[in-house]
């Protein structure tokens, strides 16, 4: 039986191979496409940047909520890092190292975004999630280990999030932190499950970065 998610395509967009000085890895939300968060991620687009979209199996990277216990959501959590980590060779085969590149997610893909960079810690370019958080009933950092060592975390959730509380967040931070990521946090009034102008801006800030460096 094929893993969830391994026949999916990755949709390839910006600088091509070979002349990229940093990567975005977007990562989808449920019931959307790799090409409609290529679309959404227009905002960051930019000369030298390459930006890489797996497809969820059915747009979903998961079948049940994000606070199930995980045996539940198995075995497409595990296909979906093993493609997180699929498309990081990819993005290594173009020319770009993972401490190059911008985890993005938003939704399920937040969640993915989170749950790949605290089980495999290392420096990377940055992690945006934007209205998701760490997978699971509850969330304890004595269960993570490693370092990420100080790579840059922005996490955004609306205070009206119908879908994923401000709690679930600000454990996933806790969690971050724990493992030596430079954490930013920002709660939005007013806003329900949806990406802000201000999210956007603070992605693109920590892609400057990259290119900076």
């Amino acid at each position: 039986m094929t893993e969830p998610h391994a026949d999916q395509p990755i949709v390839v967009s910006g600088a091509p191979r070979g002349a990229a000085d940093a990567g975005v890895v977007l990562l989808h939300g449920r019931g959307a496409t790799a090409q409609g968060v290529t679309n959404l991620a227009d905002p960051l687009y930019r000369h030298g940047v390459t930006f890489f979209a797996p497809e969820a199996e059915r747009s979903r990277w998961y079948p049940y909520a994000f606070d199930q216990p995980r045996e539940r959501n198995e075995p497409h959590v595990s296909g979906a890092l093993d493609r997180v980590d699929a498309t990081l060779d990819r993005a290594r085969e173009s020319g770009v190292s993972p401490e190059r590149v911008l985890l993005f997610g938003f939704s399920q893909g937040a969640c993915l975004a989170c749950e790949y960079a605290v089980r495999n810690p290392r420096r990377f370019g940055g992690v945006v999630a934007l209205a998701g958080g760490l997978l699971g009933p509850r969330v304890n950092p004595d269960d993570y280990s490693g370092s990420l060592d100080d790579t840059p975390v922005f996490l955004g959730v609306g205070a009206d999030d119908d879908r994923v509380p401000v709690s679930r967040v600000r454990d996933t931070a806790e969690v971050f932190e724990s493992l030596d990521a430079d954490v930013t946090t920002r709660v939005y009034d007013g806003v329900g499950h949806e990406v802000t102008d201000d999210e956007f801006e603070r992605a693109n800030a920590l892609l400057d970065g990259i290119l900076a460096e």
